[in-house]
């Protein structure tokens, strides 16, 4: 019987992983997979833009250690493997404090990776597809050097992953250190949070409250949307991948959709009697996203498993009930 993605492996052996931002959209999952497969798992994160309530139902697990800090710290302890995910990747919250963001970006990882000298330990940077800037070349392979602005509303993001994959290179080239680089493409799924700003997380809340669906611009611009269990077993298979793995490697979905055929998507799901509502594009927003997944094809044998539909009927059930008990909480 084929083994599922999620289910732990007999040979793995157990290991004490750190996960930097654990607590946010993608850590609290991977935080989750990694108790499942059976580690021993330090869960970092300052609270800002991640919750307490997306680790709550892990928090009495014997396995789980969990610590209040910011990155930008120092960070004293013990572990093997290291997955810094410690970084606000939405627009609305990495612009609120694009200082404090670059400072994650770049000191949190002179930390993470002091900190993996000290342990000798292997690291996993969650770098973005933001690298690319607005691309001029589509589909965006790892080789691509990308066209972003130093000074855009979006650059304290931007720059600092691009900055903090150079500081990753050179920690690799001067320490002989194991260190992969996951560029990371749009990813949707349950635990996203409603005022995050993302399209994903838009859309729908617009659409179960029957409000306005705001599209920017005509709605041209493209993603590529990848559900977060894909991203989350693409990020565990680099980790297991082989010493001398070539990395950066692009972890996304190649199906490319429109803004407006995202939308109208959204509204058929949820059956909405929402509107779409044009609005001014905001400054530097890319017009195309779209990974090319060979390297990930090739060298970790991944790629991505669950329709577009699918992964969006599964987050729109979420946020259903997310909203439903907001809402009861309110009448109480």
């Amino acid at each position: 019987m084929e083994k599922k993605p999620n289910e732990p492996s007999a040979k793995a052996r157990p290991k004490r992983v750190l996960v930097t931002g654990g607590a946010g959209f993608l850590g609290s999952h991977l935080v989750e997979r990694l108790l499942h497969a059976g580690h021993d798992v330090i869960c970092i994160d300052n609270f800002i833009s991640g919750s307490k309530k997306n680790i709550a139902h892990l928090m009495a697990h014997p396995r789980l250690e969990v610590i209040e800090q910011d990155i930008i710290s120092p960070v004293y302890v013990e572990a093997e493997e290291i997955y810094n995910f410690a970084c606000p990747a939405s627009p609305v919250h990495y612009q609120q404090n694009p200082i404090r963001t670059i400072k994650t970006c770049v000191i949190g990882m002179l930390n993470m990776l002091g900190l993996t000298k000290r342990n000798h330990a292997k690291l996993i940077q969650a770098s973005t597809s933001e690298v690319y800037g607005d691309p001029e070349v589509v589909p965006q392979d790892e080789s691509y050097r990308g066209n972003v602005s130093v000074s855009s509303v979006r650059a304290c993001y931007d720059e600092g992953k691009r900055c903090a994959e150079t500081l990753c290179e050179e920690y690799r080239r001067e320490h002989n250190l194991d260190i992969r680089i996951a560029r990371i493409f749009n990813t949707y799924g349950p635990r996203m949070q409603i005022d995050d700003g993302r399209v994903v997380s838009n859309f729908i809340v617009q659409a179960l409250r029957n409000e306005p669906i705001t599209v920017y611009g005509e709605g041209t611009q493209t993603r590529s949307f990848c559900f977060v269990d894909d991203l989350i077993q693409g990020v565990t298979t680099m980790m297991a991948g082989p010493s001398d793995l070539i990395t950066p490697i692009n972890l996304g979905s190649e199906e490319e959709i429109t803004m407006m055929d995202l939308a109208r998507r959204v509204l058929l799901l949820t059956g909405s009697r929402s509107k779409i509502e044009h609005r001014p594009l905001p400054e530097d927003d890319p017009k195309r996203r779209r990974p090319d997944l060979t390297r990930a094809r090739s060298f970790l044998g991944w790629g991505p498993r669950t329709k577009l539909n699918d992964g969006l009927l599964k987050t729109i059930s979420w946020f259903d009930d997310l909203l439903s008990r907001q809402e009861e909480s309110l009448t109480l």
